[in-house]
């Protein structure tokens, strides 16, 4: 699934082609994709309307468009956007066509069909699903420590679904939470009220910095993700622990396991990372 890195650089390529163009009419092949709405009233809704900006929130995409009318977009496990010179045939998985005033279309493609849009009122879009809990960005700004020590403590939660949970912190998902979980020395497994504020201060730090720097890099592509230029991502070169099960750990040389957490695939390091318990 896409995270915070991901959509952020399909939102960025996104900015560059589509923002300022009008939608000259749509094309829904898979009705599902769109929630709540007839492919012909969707239509209606979008042909005439200028993209004023796109958006990202969490994991959301947040088309706006003239009228006070917005999408969000959820690209769930392999949405993706591109465009294309117009007339061109869509594929089997491009799901739902945009053509726009500027002789191109813009395809959503989804393999999976799991992504979804709903259309809203500019100024409901906050109500939309998973948007009306979302915690905060992980930004120096945003994500402060005494969040973090107030958000935690309340919580016996295990920290690999603790975090993958988006009330939390928004845009984690499996790669970054392996990643910065490693980075703080920390089990998977360990409650998350048995982290010291010591410990969530690492955590914050290591957070916010591989999520921006996984955005630098475009992404992580480990299947199918590319931007919207079709392009894949290059933090998959950077990865210190995710997709390294059976490799040797880079701070300790002990070979990396790989457990299921909350029904998760999750890679860590048997020395580094120490399970703990309240009675430790």
């Amino acid at each position: 699934m896409p995270e915070l890195p991901e959509v952020e650089t399909v939102r960025r390529g996104l900015e560059q082609l589509v923002v300022g163009k009008t939608i000259i009419g749509t094309e829904v092949r898979w009705e599902k994709t769109i929630s709540g709405m007839a492919p012909e009233l969707f239509n209606q809704a979008l042909a005439g309307k200028r993209i004023l900006n796109i958006k990202r929130r969490g994991k959301y995409l947040i088309f706006n468009f003239t009228g006070e009318l917005s999408m969000v977009s959820h690209l769930r496990m392999e949405g993706a956007y591109y465009t294309v010179p117009e007339g061109t045939q869509p594929g089997k998985h491009d799901l739902v066509t945009f053509h726009l005033d500027d002789g191109t279309d813009l395809f959503y493609r989804d393999t999976r069909k799991f992504g979804r849009m709903v259309l809203i009122d500019s100024d409901k879009v906050m109500t939309v699903g998973g948007l009306a809990t979302i915690g905060p960005e992980p930004t120096e700004q945003t994500l402060t420590l005494d969040y973090m020590i107030d958000e935690f403590k309340h919580s016996k939660t295990r920290l690999k679904p603790f975090l993958l949970d988006q009330k939390h912190i928004a845009g984690l998902g499996n790669i970054y939470v392996d990643e910065t979980l490693w980075q703080s020395k920390l089990h998977p497994k360990t409650p998350a009220n048995l982290v010291s504020v010591t410990e969530l201060a690492e955590l914050r730090k290591n957070i916010i910095n591989e999520l921006a720097r996984a955005t630098e890099h475009h992404g992580t592509t480990i299947h199918s993700f590319t931007n919207a230029f079709g392009g894949a991502g290059g933090f998959q070169n950077e990865l210190q622990v995710y997709g390294r099960v059976g490799e040797p750990c880079l701070r300790c040389g002990t070979p990396l396991e790989k457990i299921k957490v909350a029904q998760r695939g999750t890679t860590f390091c048997p020395v580094c990372q120490v399970e703990r318990s309240k009675d430790d």
